[in-house]
Parts: C-alpha cells; structure tokens; sequence
C-alpha cells in the first residue's frame, strides 16, 4: 500500500511507520515541525500540518490509505483551544482532504478517553457512546468531536475506520509521552510519590499492528476498542524496580489526597517551565474502566495485547539505550 501517516514523529506515528516499512508499505509522512525519530527511515517526507486543508490535499496524492495519528494531547483545562484545533479541526480537514484526493480507506486514531467510562462495573466495549458532559476534561471532549465527525463523514459514504486504544506505552518514546514522563521520573528518582490508581495501558506496537490490520481487513464504519491490561502505578513502580534496581516510592497517597495537591504541582511546572504530570485532568484520566474489552479486535484483526511486563523491561530499556536513563544491568 501507499499510506500517509500524520503525526508521524509522535509516539505512535514512530511505531507506526516502522511496522508499515517493516510490511513492505510505501510510507509518506506527513512533518509538522520535527522529523524527530524518523531519522534514518526509508519515507518520503512532505511539510504539512493538519489544521491547513490544502497541505494536506496535496499530501495525499497518489496514496490509498491515510492513518491519523496527529493529535494534540493534554492534562490541563486551560489548552482547550490548542486541543479543538487539531482534535477536531484537524479531523474536520483530515476527512475533507481524505474526500477530495480520493483515499481508499481512511484509519482514524481516536482515545479511550473520547469514551464514557460508567458504569464502572460493566465491560466498556465499542457499544459504549461517547463522552458528551461539558464537564469532562476538554482532551476527552475533544476526542469525541473528531470521532463524531469520522462517523459522520462514514454516514456520507466515506470509507473510515476507527481506532481507540488506550493508554499507549513502549519503545520508540522519543519526546516522550505523558506515561513515558512517569517511568523516566521513577527510573532518575524525581517521584517522591506514587497515587494509589492505575490504568489499562496497552504496547504501542500491538497498537500499530491493529491499526494496519484495520486497513485491510475491516468493514467501513468498524470501530476497536485497542486495550491492553490495567495495573495500578505501584505495580509499575515495582516493576522498574525490578528490572532497574530504582527503589520504589515508599509514600502512596490515595486519590483525594492526590487531588488536594495537583494545583500545587501544576502550579510549580509552570513555574520551572516544566511539564505538569500530577494535575487535576490526569487524576481524572485514572478514574477509569478497568474492565475494557477487546474482543471484537481479536475477532476481526486477530488484535493480541502482549504482556505488560514485557512493554516495562523493552521500555525501559529503550529509555537506556538513547540515554535518557542510567545504564542498568539487572
């Protein structure tokens, strides 16, 4: 296939286009600012940016298949506008453009947040509706605007499948992501704490395996929920320990205790010109689903979600390799 990744040089987007090149795909990307962790790869590079329609009209010439992986991700409420402008203006132009350069199939890389995760103690599948409450983070609102306008360009006769994984983790992290914040933090000692919660995270490359699997083998329309395993942080913790000999944060504070300090730790980034981790929005992130299915993947792309342990120690690893930890041998 000739496929256009957007957001190629994000922590999906770097995953993705290996195993597209790995597969034998012909892969364009699509480079906002920075090629960073596409350095080296056999990929066409056009300069575009998917808040501007005409870029991405001529980005897709000659491709048959486009995967959306641009987005804007955040954890505070104050970047709503930055969020709306990709997460659903870009959207908007991504399906429009996707119309007029006549693409065959277009995968869209939607959230688990765009979902409504109560009831708690119901399996969350894809018969789940969207998120609608104004009061919810605007991240996940965000989400689930761009989602409702792919449904809508399917509901046109537009050829679209939908994505929602949920928490990505794995090698390739090169920025990194908010998760890959956590275990660098944990592996150089900058968590004093860890919040009693957890989350479902799934392998960034199970994640791309099913994306590319939905190019090909799903009906238009399809939506998979890409979900992977829930544990909680202390867990994740302990298994830094174990593999990188970092003690694991003795201090664990329950979620209202955690919530009572997010103002403060969001308010001391800002002030070192440091990225917020601890904030309101991302404590709202780990009041989630534990129970979330994805059956109807494994049933229709043969999804697997691999161990968990196995995504830590490769990850981990990886974060040595570029250095950005100290070398551990355990």
């Amino acid at each position: 296939m000739r496929v256009l990744v957007t957001g190629a040089s994000g922590h999906l987007g770097c995953n993705l286009v290996r195993h597209l090149l790995d597969e034998g795909h012909q892969v364009r990307v699509l480079i906002h600012l920075s090629d960073l962790g596409l350095e080296g790869l056999p990929i066409e590079r056009v300069r575009g940016d998917v808040r501007h329609l005409d870029s991405l009209v001529k980005a897709m010439d000659g491709i048959e298949v486009v995967f959306n992986c641009a987005g804007f991700i955040s954890i505070l409420r104050s970047e709503k506008e930055q969020l709306n402008a990709v997460n659903v203006g870009g959207v908007r132009n991504v399906v429009e453009a996707s119309a007029r350069a006549g693409i065959r199939r277009l995968v869209h890389f939607s959230s688990i947040h765009a979902i409504q995760q109560e009831p708690f103690e119901k399996t969350l599948d894809e018969s789940r509706p969207l998120v609608e409450d104004p009061r919810r983070p605007p991240y996940d609102l965000s989400k689930a605007d761009g989602e409702r306008i792919v449904k809508e360009a399917v509901a046109r006769g537009q050829d679209c499948v939908i994505v929602n994984p949920t928490g990505v983790i794995g090698p390739h992290d090169y920025r990194p992501s908010y998760f890959g914040q956590v275990l660098l933090d944990l592996c150089n000692r900058r968590m004093p704490a860890l919040v009693r919660a957890g989350f479902d995270w799934v392998d960034v490359r199970d994640v791309a395996q099913g994306a590319i699997a939905a190019a090909t083998l799903a009906d238009t329309g399809d939506i998979f929920l890409l979900s992977g395993h829930w544990h909680s942080i202390r867990y994740i913790a302990e298994l830094v320990q174990s593999t990188t000999g970092v003690p694991t944060p003795t201090v664990e504070l329950p979620m209202w205790l955690a919530g009572l300090a997010a103002p403060f730790t969001t308010a001391w980034a800002k002030l070192k010109h440091k990225r917020a981790v601890l904030t309101e929005v991302s404590l709202e992130a780990l009041r989630s689903n534990r129970k979330i299915s994805h059956a109807y993947a494994t049933q229709k792309l043969g999804f697997q979600s691999r161990s968990f342990e196995e995504t830590i120690v490769d990850t981990l690893y990886w974060f040595a390799r570029q250095g950005m930890v100290e070398p551990f041998d355990n």
